[in-house]
């Protein structure tokens, strides 16, 4: 889930069987689906991460994000009975420490590692991640979850640029008035596939910043892949929780 590393992309291309024949990527529907993105990363003031510091645990585990526009550093800190581990990842690869001694990698376990704490380091930060240059952004329309209005927006990415999960699919809402996003939902084609909702919850600011920690839900079929209904079936209270997302501690530092 490779996506914090790319330029900004200020026109997003989308399917032209949206539109009429022969349009671009500057129609008014790609246009919709960016002008209420670019309004979350402001409600939510995420562009302040661009030149910041921010540190939080999760699930045991120590994380620090420090970017420098283009440049950043995403690491994890954890203990086991084997000692401690430093994992590093950055512009220039990734690396890990045990014990303070640098850790030859075998690639597949470097590539699982580096993922595993981009996908951490992601999910913090939305949807600051939403305008790298491999998203694709479609405009869904409106839907309604727990009485209030939401626009909907679907989220894929180009196989260049777009990472080892480039295939994921995700779905966004985000609050039509407060123009925060509030619920997000994704499938994912990895250790045999499966999909999730998640609902945010312990909303709070740090620095200015708005945090959420996540109610994580599965829908009662396994072979439901279709995320776009997940805001019905959530309506509905057909959806499963199976966890919760919790960033502790979060600390900001802004440059």
């Amino acid at each position: 889930m490779k996506k914090s590393n790319l330029l900004l992309l200020a026109l997003i291309t989308v399917s032209s069987s949206l539109f009429f024949t022969g349009c671009e990527s500057n129609t008014p529907i790609d246009n919709q689906a960016q002008e209420i993105v670019d309004a979350a990363i402001q409600a939510h003031q995420a562009h302040l991460f661009e030149q910041s510091t921010i540190e939080f645990d999760f699930r045991g585990r120590h994380y620090r994000s420090t970017r420098d526009g283009g440049n950043y550093v995403y690491e994890r800190i954890f203990s086991d009975s084997t000692g401690t581990f430093h994992d590093s990842l950055s512009n220039n690869g990734f690396t890990r420490h045990q014990n303070g001694d640098l850790t030859k990698l075998a690639k597949k376990d470097a590539d699982s590692y580096s993922n595993s704490v981009n996908s951490v380091i992601y999910f913090v930060q939305l949807p600051y991640f939403l305008n790298d240059a491999a998203v694709n952004k479609t405009y869904l329309g409106t839907s309604e979850i727990k009485g209030q209005k939401y626009d909907k927006i679907k989220v894929d990415f180009r196989e260049k640029g777009g990472g080892k999960d480039f295939e994921d699919e995700f779905i966004y809402w985000f609050h039509q008035d407060k123009k925060t996003m509030d619920y997000l939902a994704y499938n994912y084609q990895t250790e045999g596939g499966g999909a999730r909702f998640r609902a945010a919850y312990n909303v709070r600011s740090v620095e200015g910043i708005r945090f959420a920690d996540y109610i994580n839900f599965k829908p009662a079929e396994k072979s439901n892949l279709d995320i776009e209904t997940f805001d019905a079936l959530y309506n509905e209270d057909a959806l499963i929780e199976v966890s919760r997302i919790d960033s502790e501690n979060v600390k900001v530092v802004l440059k």
